[in-house]
């Protein structure tokens, strides 16, 4: 006796998650890439005003602090660490130097990873990005 394999997702359409994530990062709608993700530093807009894409159900909250603070971490300790080493700076000096640092770079990233983890929400068709055909009361 042979049972169906029960496959997901096959009526729609594959959506690109690097470029849906690219798109993202570039403050740019994950769907047509021309209008903007954002109306202010991080707060998302209801609706794309270029292709009409509802923004509304994306559930980027705590993640893209997350992110932005593993990378940055990643990239300003180790050289924070090279600099105390090589040259072995007052503490005064080196406060005075990643501190502001790391604040800008945190600064800069946190709307780039939001956007992203946006996209990326788009491309698996998860939260509110499921489609008109979906189940409304799932939750993905």
């Amino acid at each position: 006796m042979t049972e169906a394999v029960q496959t997901f997702g096959d009526s729609q359409a594959r959506r690109s998650w690097f470029s849906a994530m690219a798109r993202g990062m570039a403050h740019k709608c994950p769907e047509c890439g021309r209008g903007k993700l954002f109306s202010g530093y991080v707060k998302t807009r209801d609706n794309c005003p270029s292709c009409g894409l509802d923004l509304t159900g994306h559930r980027a909250d705590d993640a893209p602090p997350y992110v932005t603070i593993i990378i940055v971490g990643h990239v300003m300790i180790p050289l924070a660490l090279a600099m105390k080493q090589l040259f072995d700076p007052p503490i005064t000096l080196q406060f005075a130097i990643w501190l502001p640092l790391i604040v800008l770079a945190s600064w800069a990233l946190l709307p780039a990873s939001k956007g992203a983890l946006i996209g990326l929400q788009w491309a698996n068709r998860m939260h509110g990005f499921a489609g008109p055909d979906a189940d409304p009361d799932a939750d993905v």
